[in-house]
């Protein structure tokens, strides 16, 4: 015992105890029994009845079925059924006595431990003696036995009584062996030994009324046992192997998986269960690993060297493919006493290694695929020579920061561009040029906050892309923590070299993303250059490409003249029904050079050129031209209308509006008016003219872009409008901003507290439908229902309609008469102002 481990010491200690008491009852029972005997006298049928009690518990214990559970081996055995039989055909005392003999024969024969075979004859002695009390307490005698019933019935609970106190007392000395949880050893194999006990049993009846037929017959009894026994044993085996084979499917399932770490925690972990292992461990000859561990943890990963030595019985197999005969390492099973594998666990365990050969060969695959497939998106978007960013990781890193600037503060570019960086590679060479290079680079890096981002564009051009500034007037200042980082000379080769550079700023524009942020900070820094100054922040009345505007402003005429303007049509829905309640113009510019423009690139334009009536006009005529289309098919849909705020300022323009309704044969409340940024405007007197006049006549206004800005709660009042347009940038950032819902909340509020219609832009999945309808907001448009489109179109998606529903483009949110539980925004019942189509004038 000098070589186990330390935890086997303390086990057995811990198994002393239990065994000890077992021994000490089974000798006091023993002592019992046997001073019994001698005291009855014992006739030569007692002694044949004795001798043949005795060869039934011999084999009883010799036909057991053997259950391994990792070193240790539990035995289902037949004993018990030669106890209860005993106890029906002889003595209780001469049975205890048999029992002990019986058992101790067998383990002599089977040269086992002597610590096991004492707890074991000790056991089965203890179980003889309790049965032999249960039947002495309820007053059974065999002789007095005169029917079937008071036989066979106090038997069968004595036998019961022997089941439950088997494993009462094996289960406990067992967990304690092996290290198992005990509630693990009650689940495992519960099915076979229930089966098991069953069938004794069984044949415990079929016994006993054989004997009341013929007692002469229970030497059939013997006989009767093996067969039992070995047809047992064989369906067994069957079922083993079946499930054997099912463990193992299953384990090498679980291999499958490309992380080469992972594969060989899996393949320990599945192992010791697969096997009923102490510990496995791999060890892997290429890499110098070992790794080990049971089912629960890993308890070694390292190099072979720094493995524990332990004294484990060891169960090795080489890991090897079939087809293949270079082993990449070894699995080995531990075991903390001596085990003898089958012949088909050790078939299981070469193909268990072969398996997890091919799963460590395709991970170590993958993992080589993954590396080089790392490297080269890295070098895709890194500088070879720096290891900075490039220019790609730039744009597609500031796209994605401009599209959450607003959450998280002001984004500004920095532009560097090296001056007389030609002399350094012409005097000194490329070579010193290049660490010149990254010497900059390394300063940029070192003087810059971590959530910056310092890329190397090409040549002697670097950027830095300054997020979440709380002004654009910062930029400048930490642009000026750079350039004196920079202006400090280089070491190089022991000379001194000093490098001056140029720099441009720009704040992130409204629109153009990333490709027109560095458009600009690179108009500032050649105007840096062309000044003679370190460093300029762009300002647009410098900005040159604001010719290209011009040019636009030259081909207006022939735009209007040729009906270049074409309009298109984004639905306006229902949220809770899906029914299309409205449709919003969009206005484009088909040019025949630059294609397709949206406002954004031209309105500047219109609107200084003295064509805005006649663009209005033109917009205004396709937008009712479609709404009276819609009309005529059935669908009495208004058309919403985006308005300049320089058309406020034209007294003529309700005039013109109301010819035009007119013109087409429409109603009033069939237009819509959308009013971009017009607060700034409100407080013109000939604005409130405008917009009230066109109200008193019946047509509909709406502030768009509400809560943006540009919109003030005191200026609402002076505004007559019908609906509140909430912007899309807080539909996106809902889900995951506790204050962009909120905004919607309270405009929600403000909405019905004004009797107005609140409708959400920019939806684009059911659960923003969800949720903007449990704020308590009516419509909404977005990709969700539809994408802006022609008139004729839009009509042939309304005839249609969603799930065969004319006049919808959405399944409804909820089935009808389906009961919904409504948030306290909602609870106060449904507007008649929540139809756009029944909005009071």
């Amino acid at each position: 015992m000098a070589g186990q481990p330390r935890r086997n010491h303390e086990t057995d200690r811990q198994l002393a105890l239990p065994v000890g008491l077992v021994v000490v009852l089974a000798a006091l029972v023993l002592a019992v029994a046997v001073q019994s005997v001698v005291r009855d006298e014992i006739s030569a049928h007692d002694g044949q009845t004795a001798a043949i009690l005795t060869f039934l518990v011999i084999l009883g214990m010799t036909t057991a079925i053997r259950i391994r559970i990792r070193s240790t081996t539990q035995a289902i055995q037949w004993c018990d059924v030669a106890i209860i039989i005993g106890l029906a055909v002889a003595p209780p005392a001469t049975v205890v006595v048999c029992t002990a003999v019986g058992v101790t024969t067998a383990y002599l024969i089977r040269r086992r431990a002597f610590i096991k075979s004492a707890f074991n004859v000790a056991k089965e002695t203890v179980l003889a003696g309790a049965a032999w009390l249960l039947l002495h307490t309820l007053g059974w005698n065999a002789q007095s036995a005169r029917t079937l019933r008071e036989v066979l019935l106090p038997l069968l609970v004595a036998y019961c009584l022997l089941v439950v106190l088997d494993e009462l007392v094996m289960l406990p000395v067992i967990a304690l062996d092996t290290g198992t949880p005990l509630l693990d050893l009650l689940r495992a194999n519960l099915g076979l030994r229930l089966v098991s006990a069953a069938a004794r049993l069984l044949l415990i009846i079929v016994t006993l009324l054989i004997f009341r037929l013929d007692p002469r017959l229970l030497l059939v009894i013997p006989p009767l046992v093996l067969s039992l026994h070995l047809a047992y044993a064989g369906r067994l085996r069957s079922r083993e192997e079946r499930q054997a084979w099912q463990r193992l499917a299953r384990t090498t399932d679980a291999l499958n998986v490309v992380d080469p770490d992972l594969v060989l925690r899996t393949a320990v972990a599945q192992s010791a269960e697969l096997f009923s292992a102490d510990e496995v461990e791999v060890e892997l000859f290429g890499a110098g690993r070992l790794i080990r561990g049971d089912t629960e943890s890993i308890t070694y990963d390292g190099p072979i060297s720094g493995a524990p030595e332990t004294a484990d019985v060891v169960i090795p197999a080489a890991l090897t493919r079939h087809d293949d005969h270079e082993a990449v390492g070894e699995v080995r099973l531990r075991f903390h006493g001596p085990v003898k594998l089958s012949e088909r666990e050790h078939y299981t365990l070469r193909t268990f290694a072969s398996a997890l050969c091919t799963a460590i060969r395709n991970a170590d695959a993958y993992a080589e695929l993954d590396r080089v497939a790392q490297e080269q998106a890295h070098a895709a978007t890194h500088d070879a020579l720096t290891g900075l960013p490039n220019r790609r990781h730039l744009m597609d890193s500031g796209n994605e920061v401009l599209r959450r600037q607003h959450a998280d503060g002001v984004v500004a570019l920095l532009l560097i561009d090296l001056n007389h960086f030609k002399e350094i590679n012409d005097t000194l060479g490329h070579a010193a040029g290049d660490r010149v290079l990254i010497q900059v680079a390394d300063r940029l890096s070192s003087a810059v906050r971590d959530e910056d981002l310092v890329a190397r564009l090409g040549g002697d051009e670097f950027a830095v892309l300054f997020r979440g500034l709380p002004a654009p007037a910062v930029a400048a200042h930490r642009a000026e923590t750079l350039f004196t980082a920079l202006h400090k000379p280089f070491d190089l080769d022991g000379m001194r070299i000093s490098v001056e550079a140029s720099g441009g700023i720009a704040s992130a524009p409204n629109m153009g993303g990333m490709a027109e942020l560095l458009r600009r900070a690179d108009v500032a820094m050649y105007q840096a250059k062309r000044t003679g100054r370190r460093m300029t922040t762009y300002l647009p009345a410098q900005d040159t490409a604001d010719l290209g505007r011009l040019v636009l402003g030259g081909d207006l005429p022939r735009a209007v003249a040729d009906d270049e303007f074409t309009v298109t049509f984004q639905p306006i829905v229902e949220l809770s029904t899906g029914e299309v309640m409205a449709a919003e113009a969009l206005a484009r510019w088909q040019h025949p050079v630059h294609g397709t423009m949206d406002p954004l690139r031209f309105i500047d334009a219109v609107e200084r050129s003295g064509l805005l009536p006649a663009f209005t006009e033109a917009v205004l005529d396709q937008s009712l031209m479609a709404a009276r289309s819609w009309r005529e098919a059935g669908f009495d849909l208004p058309v919403a209308v985006n308005v300049s705020p320089r058309s406020l300022l034209d007294a003529r323009f309700p005039g013109a509006v109301l010819a035009r309704l007119r013109t087409h044969d429409l109603p009033p409340d069939g237009l819509i008016l959308e009013l971009t940024e017009t607060l700034a405007l409100s407080q013109l007197e000939v604005v409130d003219q405008v917009l009230n006049q066109l109200r008193d006549e019946g047509v509909r206004l709406a502030l768009d872009d509400f809560g943006t800005g540009y919109s003030s709660l005191s200026m609402l009042s002076r505004i007559p409008v019908h609906e509140l347009k909430i912007d899309r940038e807080f539909v996106m950032a809902m889900e995951n901003s506790a204050e962009a819902a909120a905004v919607i909340r309270s405009t929600v509020d403000l909405g019905r507290s004004l009797g107005l219609v609140v409708v959400a832009e920019g939806v684009e999945s059911e659960p923003q439908r969800q949720a903007l309808w449990e704020l308590g907001c009516a419509a909404g448009q977005g990709h969700l229902f539809a994408r802006p489109m022609a008139a004729g179109r839009l009509l042939g998606a309304l005839q249609q309609g969603a799930e065969g529903r004319p006049g919808t483009l959405a399944p409804p949110l909820h089935e009808a008469g389906s009961v919904i539980r409504l948030s306290p925004s909602r609870r106060g019942g449904p507007r008649r102002q929540d139809r756009l189509p029944h909005l009071p004038a």
